[in-house]
């Protein structure tokens, strides 16, 4: 079974966005940590951030690839802002219930080096987009 993808649209993207598509698969979560760390470095955020940071993108993006579609593809957008950056994940997945966030270990791992984290699943045909938003602000 094939997922066609082509309708999906975001009208938020913004002209100084990143992306970075990688194919959903934990090997390839070292590309999306590195970039991370690079943008929140380049950013001109705090040693700490950038650690949290790039610590809260490698577990959503583990979160996404352990239930991706296989042989699909891990989507990453990072906007950074005055204060903050905020990453957008997503990949495609056959499952269309999330996991319940207060039991995984990973969930409270992302909620505590963030300030916002919120996950939600969109139906797409022949399967779901599994969505994760992070936004991570510096200290004032």
């Amino acid at each position: 079974m094939t997922v066609v993808e082509e309708s999906y649209v975001d009208t938020a993207v913004g002209m100084g966005d990143i992306e970075l598509r990688v194919p959903a698969d934990v090997r390839c979560l070292p590309f999306i940590r590195s970039l991370a760390a690079t943008i929140a470095t380049r950013a001109d955020f705090t040693t700490d951030f950038v650690e949290d940071f790039r610590l809260a993108v490698d577990e959503a993006g583990a979160m996404l690839a352990a239930s991706a579609w296989p042989g699909s593809e891990l989507r990453c957008r990072f906007r950074v802002g005055t204060d903050s950056i905020t990453l957008q994940a997503t990949a495609l997945s056959t499952v269309d219930l999330l996991p319940d966030p207060s039991a995984l270990f990973g969930w409270r791992v992302l909620t505590t080096l963030t300030d916002t984290a919120k996950t939600r699943i969109e139906q797409i045909p022949g399967g779901y987009r599994v969505v994760i938003e992070l936004t991570k602000r510096a200290a004032l």
